[in-house]
């Protein structure tokens, strides 16, 4: 299960937060409580987090109502993007309107002269798979991390091509997808979870 961290100020703002250290707002913080209590439902035996605060403290509500403890790993982090960090929405199409353009239709682009969305998913996609391969016959992971980061793992663990990653639509704060596995790999179970129909906001937008 890969788990989006709630909202900050910078999400309201359609500013493009990356490795920014941001912290959560207090509606975030909310977001986290409600959804920690229905993740833990679901019985998870491990949690791991990006080491940003946003995804932190969101892992921490979790962890606290579970007993978990919570193992952070920067590999987890948002994409590093460079220029972009910072701009709002508008300020990037303004600025860099190709760059963005070409992202959109597919293309391999460093956003801001940033990481490129398939090492984001050479950082983060075997993590999650090692941290998987540790769970009991059955067991549940909780992944904490950012949008962006989780559909770049959701792309390379299905084996989509990275020109398609795009398609996965993007998760509301605090909603999750669920993947499992099955004969011929992992198989996406649910996307964007638990949010309805709360609006999609930040960085992939």
């Amino acid at each position: 299960m890969l788990w989006r961290h709630g909202q900050t100020a910078w999400n309201v703002e359609r500013r493009f937060q990356g490795t920014t250290d941001v912290d959560l707002t207090e509606t975030g913080r909310a977001q986290a409580k409600r959804s920690a209590r229905l993740l833990a439902t679901l019985g998870p035996h491990a949690i791991i987090s990006s080491d940003l605060r946003r995804t932190r403290d969101t892992a921490a509500e979790l962890a606290a109502v579970t007993g978990l403890d919570v193992t952070h790993d920067e590999g987890l982090r948002e994409t590093y993007a460079g220029a972009w960090q910072g701009l709002t929405h508008d300020e990037i199409m303004a600025r860099f309107g190709e760059q963005y353009a070409a992202w959109k239709r597919g293309e391999a682009v460093r956003r801001g002269g940033g990481e490129l969305e398939t090492e984001v998913a050479d950082r983060a996609a075997p993590l999650v798979e090692r941290a998987a391969e540790k769970l009991p016959p059955g067991g549940v992971l909780v992944v904490v991390s950012h949008g962006g980061t989780i559909r770049t793992t959701i792309g390379r663990l299905l084996g989509l091509p990275a020109s398609s990653w795009e398609a996965l639509g993007g998760l509301s704060n605090c909603a999750w997808s669920v993947l499992g596995q099955g004969v011929r790999g992992w198989r996406l179970l649910e996307h964007n979870a638990g949010s309805l129909p709360e609006p999609v906001i930040g960085d992939d937008v």
